[in-house]
């Protein structure tokens, strides 16, 4: 998915990352997309439902991966099948439907 940002910056380790109360990172690269947050405060697990529309909305391809690699498949397709239709707009609503199979 294309992100309005331009370059697709490589996820690598720990550079450009935060760490959150569940010992997981989100990366710093996303901090543009949750302005009304403070990103070192979000939690993996509580703040999941965010953390996964904002991630599928605006993520560049490393951040999508590290998106598939913190939290499970199932759980992103259950997201986008109670959530997808309000937090997505087209085309992402389409691409996100066809790539998660629902």
């Amino acid at each position: 998915m294309h992100s309005q940002r331009g370059n697709d910056e490589d996820y690598q380790g720990n550079a450009g990352i935060m760490s959150t109360q569940k010992n997981a990172n989100i990366p710093t690269s996303l901090a543009p997309f949750f302005q009304e947050y403070d990103l070192a405060r979000l939690h993996l697990e509580q703040d999941a439902s965010t953390i996964i529309e904002r991630t599928l909305r605006y993520g560049t391809r490393s951040e999508l991966r590290w998106l598939f690699s913190v939290y499970p498949r199932e759980q992103i397709k259950d997201w986008f099948q109670k959530w997808g239709k309000f937090g997505l707009p087209e085309p992402h609503f389409t691409f996100w439907k066809l790539l998660l199979e629902t």
